[in-house]
């Protein structure tokens, strides 16, 4: 009896001393400001999302492209581009572009142009809508659109309603935003022919041309 006690005694031994799970020393938790921070923190994907100067365009950079578009520096188109920066900040693109169109009540428009981001990247662009009000003449037009919150050009592919009462007329160049979710729109045309008048109406941006306004 004794011998067999001697015998079982390491066995023992070893089992009340071998490391337990649960007496594994745990790790402290981390501060509950850094819980706040990794909480808060955005996904990969809206990272990437997210404008920083380098990715828009600043106002010496539209007015640069804008004067050589249209073929004049003006006050008049200073004030253009002061108002759109003013109203929604830095763009992340731009639109180069001619459009036609005319209206007696219902109108139409017409348009072929360049996306053009500041990351680099350019791509030809088509867009028409109908215009519905008290909207009289017919215009023939350079477009210098802004674009403000595109990360994604598919995302351009798609109709933007007209933001009512958004349009600014100042010697020969108006404005008026086009608004799609958080994507923006600020045409700047000048051009010849007349289009008086308050409208409301879409302008759907395509792939490819196509002269079905709807």
């Amino acid at each position: 009896m004794k011998s067999t006690l001697l015998l079982a005694l390491p066995v023992l031994l070893a089992a009340c001393t071998a490391p337990r799970a649960y007496d594994a020393p745990r790790q402290p938790e981390p501060p509950r400001s850094i819980l706040v921070a990794q909480a808060d923190s955005p996904e990969r994907g809206d990272m990437a999302a997210q404008a920083t100067p380098g990715d828009t365009y600043s106002a010496e950079e539209i007015a640069r492209e804008a004067s050589q578009f249209f073929g004049e520096t003006s006050e008049n188109l200073a004030k253009a581009i002061e108002r759109t920066f003013s109203d929604h900040g830095r763009p992340t693109a731009y639109v180069l572009g001619r459009e036609g169109g005319g209206a007696a009540v219902v109108g139409l428009r017409f348009g072929e142009g360049t996306l053009r981001f500041k990351t680099g990247g350019s791509l030809p662009v088509y867009w028409q809508g109908p215009t519905v009000g008290w909207d009289f003449g017919g215009s023939a037009s350079k477009v210098f659109t802004l674009v403000y919150n595109l990360h994604d050009s598919r995302d351009l592919f798609q109709r933007f309603p007209a933001v009512d009462g958004s349009l600014y007329v100042v010697a020969g160049f108006s404005v008026n935003y086009q608004r799609s979710g958080d994507i923006v729109l600020a045409p700047i045309r000048t051009g010849v022919g007349l289009r008086a008048g308050a409208s409301l109406g879409y302008i759907h941006y395509t792939r490819d041309r196509s002269f079905i306004p709807f």
